[in-house]
């Protein structure tokens, strides 16, 4: 009976170890300010040890770090601010081309590398609401406008 218990005990511990949340497969994309090679370095070494970590890529000239593998996004922020001591953030752009058009207020960035602007949700008006239809129907650039006026 001792046995049999030391059995159902050892296969309750593996079921547990199986239904741990495994962390997914993602690339993380963060900017880190870094001046020379040392920064860049510095970096380099605090996220080359990390678990999950499969690829780094580091971008010196466009404050860009690209990490791919098993890893918890807010993890790799957190090390790399604690590690290097450098101003570190999520990545905040996005390609130029993937941008919708009209483009949003304070869109542009005179910060952004070449050919990304800064990442914002899209300011499109919601047509479902009233008062943004009530007051283009009665606008001079509305060809259908009411022309009682």
């Amino acid at each position: 009976m001792g046995a049999m218990a030391l059995i159902e005990s050892l296969m309750e511990a593996a079921t547990v170890r199986r239904t741990k949340k495994l962390k997914q497969f993602q690339t993380v994309e963060l900017r880190v300010l870094m001046d020379c090679e040392g920064c860049e370095r510095k970096v380099r070494k605090s996220l080359a040890n990390m678990k999950g970590v499969r690829s780094l890529e580091v971008d010196r000239k466009q404050f860009k770090v690209t990490v791919t593998g098993y890893v918890d996004a807010n993890k790799v922020l957190k090390r790399v601010r604690r590690r290097t001591g450098k101003k570190a953030e999520m990545w905040p752009y996005k390609p130029y081309n993937l941008v919708y058009y009209p483009y949003a207020a304070q869109v542009y960035d005179k910060k952004a590398p070449a050919g990304y602007v800064r990442n914002v949700d899209p300011t499109f008006p919601n047509p479902q609401r009233t008062d943004e239809r009530y007051t283009s129907l009665f606008s001079d650039d509305n060809p259908n406008a009411c022309s009682i006026m």
